[in-house]
């Protein structure tokens, strides 16, 4: 198993980079935040996963740790391949997407390419309790933090107010006034089945 490589970066493609360990070029696919991170030239240490099928062999690899956890915990759901977990990981940060997740999420999820509403559920439904009880429902943000703490106060549950969090469309730039505000607009929408 070949859990992690620290080589010179030599080039690098839409989804993978070909990086030199003492002599040894290695390709290996990333995440989009990794593949930015690399520098032709640079040395640079991954987090790596090995997949090894009946006709391949193939490296992803991860600049952050966390990264490479959360790819090993969803590529174990039925229907989350490599390449789906890849993308997933390219769209949001670990802490952002475990937060979906713990939340239920499913539409932050399915803005990720190859990963429709059905797989986007499945994901929520198989991961939803290993998540929360791994990250205690990690709230992206300090000011994620401060608006569940403000709705908590206004009489939410802590569910309750991480879930108006993660479904509501916040500018980052948003005083936390209006963050509070554009939450609260989501507990007065009308909901399915209501």
């Amino acid at each position: 198993m070949i859990a992690r490589l620290r080589g010179t970066v030599l080039d690098r493609g839409p989804d993978w980079l070909l990086v030199d360990v003492a002599g040894v070029g290695y390709q290996v696919f990333a995440p989009a935040g990794t593949l930015a991170a690399a520098k032709a030239g640079a040395e640079m240490t991954l987090h790596t996963h090995l997949v090894v099928r009946e006709d391949s062999m193939t490296l992803y690899g991860f600049a952050d740790p966390h990264e490479q956890r959360l790819f090993q915990t969803l590529i174990g759901v039925s229907g989350v391949g490599p390449k789906v977990g890849l993308a997933l990981i390219s769209v949001a940060k670990p802490d952002e997407l475990a937060f979906a997740i713990a939340s239920g999420n499913a539409a932050a999820l399915s803005r990720a390419p190859g990963v429709g509403q059905k797989l986007a559920s499945r994901i929520v439904l198989e991961l939803r309790e290993k998540i929360t009880a791994g990250a205690a429902a990690v709230t992206p943000g300090v000011e994620s933090e401060e608006v569940v703490a403000a709705l908590m106060g206004l009489g939410y549950s802590q569910a309750e107010a991480a879930d108006a969090v993660a479904r509501s469309e916040m500018p980052r730039d948003a005083p936390i006034e209006e963050k509070v505000r554009l939450a609260l607009a989501y507990f007065a929408r009308p909901r399915m089945g209501e």
